[in-house]
């Protein structure tokens, strides 16, 4: 199958979609200060192992457009899936990406093979914050408050990025210039995302039902709250195993692409092959 760069039309918006390479599915759901391009140290080791990379912007980011009107992000993931013909896929989510495709497993489980979890959350769940961490969150939620989009990203960049109390110069410059490049147009305000309809029950309440191999892969510096949402993703899910990365944040593709790709590589090695 060729390489696609398309966009595929939802009801209230339009998505961006790029697939690469021949085998089977993988689709890649970035997180919430980021684009697909966050992805993209990820896609040359997946394909070079013999899988199709899907990846797309979500509604709202990147190149894919949002009006404000309610929406599924679990039906524009099967959408993105339709779009490109691929029946099943392995899904990997980064944060709210993680979020996201938790939710879509549990909502149309035939349509996954697996399931990697990455520097997320659950839905319904609350993994809590120390209190070292309280006042960095109160901060981002003050200037976001007063709409100062720069200040804004520049936090986001030291919360998710450095890691709380983390060195500024921890992760290469160009990496930090990328995420802030990409996070920026989100932050500013007035940028239209539409209303995402909630998963009802939430995820957290439903973990038992998931049936998919599962792995959570988290950053010994990601935030409290994640490392917790982890281990209790581990814990409720059958089967699942979790994995942390040391000296690693919370963009585990983007500052360790290689080893995560291993990672998943690893995972999927003993599934039947899918399309």
């Amino acid at each position: 199958m060729p390489d696609l760069d398309t966009v595929i039309d939802v009801p209230g918006g339009r998505l961006r979609v790029v697939a690469e390479g021949e085998g089977p599915p993988i689709l890649l759901v970035h997180s919430a200060i980021v684009d697909m391009r966050s992805w993209d140290e990820m896609v040359a080791p997946l394909v070079a192992a013999g899988y199709r990379v899907i990846r797309y912007d979500i509604r709202g980011y990147g190149s894919s457009t949002a009006e404000d009107v309610d929406f599924s992000n679990r039906a524009d993931v099967l959408a993105v899936l339709d779009g490109v013909g691929a029946g099943q896929a392995a899904v990997v989510g980064n944060s709210r990406g993680a979020m996201i495709a938790l939710d879509t497993v549990l909502d149309s489980p035939d349509r996954f093979v697996a399931f990697v979890w990455v520097g997320g959350g659950v839905g319904g769940f609350d993994g809590g914050a120390t209190a070292e961490e309280i006042p960095v969150f109160e901060a981002a939620d003050a200037v976001e408050e007063r709409g100062d989009a720069d200040a804004l990203a520049d936090l986001e960049v030291q919360i998710w990025v450095n890691g709380i109390g983390e060195s500024p110069t921890r992760v290469p410059a160009a990496i930090r210039k990328a995420v802030r490049e990409m996070d920026r147009p989100l932050v500013e305000p007035g940028r239209v995302f539409g209303k995402p309809i909630p998963l009802d029950p939430p995820a957290n309440e439903r973990l038992g039902s998931v049936r998919v191999p599962t792995l959570a892969v988290v950053g010994a510096l990601d935030t409290s709250g994640t490392r917790a949402s982890a281990a209790h993703l581990a814990e409720a899910v059958a089967g699942a195993r979790a994995i942390t990365i040391p000296d690693v944040a919370h963009l585990i593709g983007m500052e360790v692409p290689a080893e995560l790709a291993a990672l998943i590589v690893e995972f999927l090695a003993p599934l039947p092959r899918w399309s």
